[in-house]
């Protein structure tokens, strides 16, 4: 009788262990090594790995000369949704969607396969979490209930894959999600490493064989990470993260990886009542209610792949009273903020190792650019001198370390986004955007000059306390 060897597999990256361990050695997790059953020979999983005894098929080899066609398309009918895909879904891909509970991912779903299902296309949703009364009534509440949207509510994928198998094919199928699916071919709990991946090649089979786009919702970890296997990540031919902050209205959508297009493109969306609705001009959103009298804010004309998008940078620099100065930041790199303000302070003259510095996207978006390293020192210098940057102006550049100022690409397309929602100047570095009409354009070679631009317009007297303040500090530190 054959020995039935245990198998110990991470619940984090999916490591294999022949023993229960504490730690595991791959992602250096706690308490993530969860023992498996193995699977059966002739089923699917990591034991049914003997090797078979055919010798196989030929196939044919072809050249890399030749006719490439276009992987067809199926547009969702949201167009946000479609710059992030690339221009639809691609027939029989599968895109593995990922984000915090409660940020919209249903909510984004529910519009997107009604208005698939609305042009004719058949539709279902498959959903592992909620009955379909629950999901009736969140259609319900959108509006939607009259599209003709397939429901059920199941989470064994044999039974799944059978029930879509037959009639015409859907076009697309949305599993919610793919931690609550289990097969029978593997002995594990649902949401374990075994049973995700099983299930989701299941899918994926099925996906390739019938043409339908499938959908895979995935659960989120603490650390903003898709939850389950990496493994999973590699088997879809895209990954997409919906981010939000729960104290903010407006969703972006990312594409993570994406095979059938770009992976820099963002779709903006605006949670409502009646759900979801698409932004067209972010940028006029995330500067709707900007101070443009605050010292310590700058706009930042960026770029999120071919849209550029303008946000405000806030800053606060006040004198610490504490030995080790606070460094707080929301929505950009700690580390990049740790760069600029060493350079400000090493080749910008500006001293604020004895001040707390916080730094804040407006909005909530994040920003992943070095482009925003001109804001966020113009900002800094701002709040510390007391001075009020011109409203009208925008700041894009990346900073070096010996304090140069670097130029970025597609000046030109943030320029002209500048110039459309009404600003009259640009700084920027040296070499890009010279030849642009479009507005006023300043070019910087070094911090320093950014810094005695600022400086200048400091104010040197002020009634009160915080003029007294801001008066010492342009005296004292600048």
């Amino acid at each position: 009788m054959a020995k039935i060897h245990q198998t110990f597999v991470c619940q984090s990256c999916g490591a294999v262990y022949n023993r229960w361990r504490g730690r595991c050695e791959a992602c250096n997790g706690w308490n993530t090594i969860v023992e498996e059953a193995p699977s059966a020979p002739g089923q699917a999983g990591p034991a049914a790995t003997r090797p078979s005894r055919n010798r196989g098929r030929v196939f044919p080899l072809e050249g890399l000369t030749g006719e490439a066609k276009e992987a067809p398309r199926i547009p969702s009918g949201i167009g946000e949704l479609d710059r992030v895909t690339g221009g639809g879904f691609v027939r029989g891909s599968v895109i593995l969607l990922g984000g915090d509970p409660g940020i919209g991912k249903s909510t984004l779903l529910m519009q997107a396969s009604a208005a698939m299902a609305g042009t004719g296309e058949r539709v279902a949703y498959i959903s592992g979490e909620e009955a379909v009364g629950q999901v009736r009534l969140r259609a319900e509440r959108l509006g939607l209930s009259t599209r003709p949207v397939q429901l059920a509510a199941e989470t064994n994928v044999e039974d799944i894959v059978e029930t879509l198998s037959q009639g015409r094919p859907p076009a697309l199928a949305i599993i919610d999600s793919i931690q609550t699916m289990w097969t029978e071919t593997v002995e594990s709990a649902p949401g374990t490493v075994t049973q995700v991946r099983s299930s989701a090649q299941a899918l994926i089979r099925f996906a390739k064989t019938t043409g339908t786009a499938v959908i895979l919702v995935g659960h989120v970890t603490k650390d903003g990470q898709i939850a389950g296997p990496r493994v999973v990540e590699h088997m879809v031919d895209a990954v997409a993260s919906f981010e939000g902050d729960q104290g903010h209205h407006f969703r972006i959508l990312r594409a993570v990886k994406n095979r059938f297009g770009p992976t820099d493109e963002i779709g903006v969306f605006e949670m409502t009542d009646a759900g979801l609705s698409e932004v067209p001009n972010p940028s006029a959103l995330f500067l709707a209610g900007r101070d443009h009298q605050a010292a310590g804010t700058a706009v930042f004309a960026g770029m999120e792949g071919t849209r550029p998008l303008l946000v405000e940078i806030q800053a606060l620099v006040a004198p610490s009273s504490l030995g080790m100065p606070r460094r707080a930041v929301v929505g950009w790199d700690p580390n990049r903020l740790s760069m600029v303000l060493a350079v400000l302070e090493a080749h910008g003259g500006i001293r604020l190792g004895s001040h707390d510095v916080y730094l804040n996207v407006a909005g909530g978006l994040r920003i992943t650019e070095p482009a925003a390293d001109l804001a966020v020192a113009a900002a800094l210098v701002s709040s510390l001198s007391g001075a009020v940057l011109p409203p009208e102006t925008v700041y894009f550049g990346e900073i070096g370390l010996s304090g140069a100022i670097r130029p970025v690409a597609q000046a030109g397309s943030r320029l002209k986004e500048a110039q459309k929602l009404g600003f009259a100047k640009a700084l920027i570095p040296q070499g890009r955007g010279e030849g642009e009409k479009a507005l006023a354009v300043e070019t910087l070679r070094h911090i320093a000059d950014l810094v005695a631009g600022i400086s200048a317009g400091a104010p040197r007297r002020g009634s009160g306390q915080r003029g007294r303040q801001q008066a010492r500090y342009a005296d004292e530190e600048m």
